[in-house]
């Protein structure tokens, strides 16, 4: 689905600090950064990728992005046991500019309470809407 210029899976749950969460069919979470952070930051240059085995909570800081603009926060979208990250990107961080939703993801999670903590996430058209909505107005702030 597009927003405003902006590629957003409506299949996909969003936290508002642009990470993305797909739930896949083995009931782990793959978990990437969203199309308006791509957008944003330009060519991402490197990523300093959480490890297998850590445990991390929703809302936490589990990594950092680089672009030659800035540096960001990996931001985990649910709590639970990482347990495989994706080391392509060691090799080429721009996947996540080149297939943000596909070769791009960053991390898979065992979630454990996911049920509950999907309920904190932005899922769905009208939602989306308005996460992009309040993105942009936030991102346009910034920079006056």
């Amino acid at each position: 689905m597009e927003i405003k210029g902006y590629n957003m899976p409506d299949d996909l749950y969003y936290h508002e600090e642009d990470t993305w969460a797909k739930v896949e069919q083995d009931g782990t979470v793959r978990v990437g950064m969203d199309d308006f952070y791509q957008k944003q930051s330009g060519d991402i240059t490197y990523v300093d990728l959480p490890f297998e085995g850590d445990t991390v909570n929703q809302g936490e800081t589990c990594g950092k992005l680089q672009s030659s603009k800035w540096v960001g926060k990996l931001i985990a979208p649910v709590t639970g046991e990482i347990v495989e990250v994706n080391s392509e990107l060691e090799n080429d961080s721009r996947l996540i500019n080149k297939d943000a939703y596909g070769s791009g993801w960053i991390m898979r999670i065992k979630p454990s309470n996911l049920e509950e903590e999907l309920k904190n996430l932005s899922h769905g058209p009208d939602a989306l809407n308005k996460f992009i909505a309040d993105h942009i107005a936030k991102a346009e702030k910034g920079t006056s």
